[in-house]
């Protein structure tokens, strides 16, 4: 097995007043050669956006985008008709494919909306723009991983044009779970939003990520109390 560490204080840091952002990868006025994606994974922006503020109507093609809010209420709006609110324990996904323009906002005016903005690679071009999203149950992912994004429409969560799952789980201190890969050749990102865990050797703080590679499974154990997101990707580019 082969990792690769990107602790939390190495992220890129993008401090607009009304937005603070932190980019595991080279985004926008950051830019790291060494941290240009993760396989198909290309963006993973930990955002928070002050009340009432947000991303004017802006364009996207050909990505697949996944928002992961973690509190908050955030305000959707796109160029296929769709306005909706998503807020914690909701995921959304939006295949831009030939083109699509959306805006975001947080919807209220006295608290910050924290989130995850989410980019993968799609393995196909140009396909008809499409939006999902769904509430999950938070219950579902206590000491057990919870899928909320697959390459498959019919399976639990989301799905996108790529062979990419994401799992959450919640894991009380002492108390360990072991993903395996759906397939063979891919890498798995762990990202972890709160509390502390051991995966394999390492030992990961809050919002510290691993990349792991050139394994079938891997075992994480909570030190403390902990979240975690975990993104299992192809490594090559499509």
């Amino acid at each position: 097995m082969k990792t690769i560490l990107h602790k939390a204080d190495t992220r890129g840091d993008a401090n607009h007043g009304w937005l603070h952002s932190k980019h595991s990868f080279s985004f926008a006025n950051y830019y790291n050669p060494e941290r240009m994606n993760f396989g198909v994974l290309r963006v993973l922006n930990d955002d928070q956006v002050s009340g009432g503020m947000g991303f004017g109507t802006h364009p996207h093609q050909n990505m697949g985008i996944i928002s992961i809010p973690l509190s908050g209420d955030l305000e959707h709006k796109d160029s296929m008709g769709n306005t909706t609110v998503i807020k914690e324990g909701d995921i959304q996904v939006m295949s831009a494919g030939t083109g699509v323009q959306h805006s975001e906002y947080n919807k209220n005016k006295d608290e910050t909306v924290k989130f995850l903005q989410i980019w993968v690679i799609p393995n196909q071009q140009n396909v008809e723009p499409r939006y999902d999203q769904i509430t999950l149950d938070k219950a579902d992912r206590k000491n057990k991983l919870q899928q909320v994004l697959s390459p498959n429409k019919d399976d639990a969560g989301v799905w996108v044009y790529q062979d990419a799952w994401f799992n959450m789980v919640d894991l009380e201190a002492g108390k360990s779970v072991t993903y395996d890969f759906n397939k063979k050749g891919n890498g798995l990102y762990i990202f972890v939003l709160e509390g502390s865990i051991t995966a394999g050797d390492q030992t990961l703080e809050r919002r510290d990520a691993l990349g792991v590679l050139e394994t079938i499974a891997v075992t994480l154990t909570a030190s403390e109390n902990a979240s975690i997101l975990l993104m299992e990707v192809p490594l090559q580019l499509s």
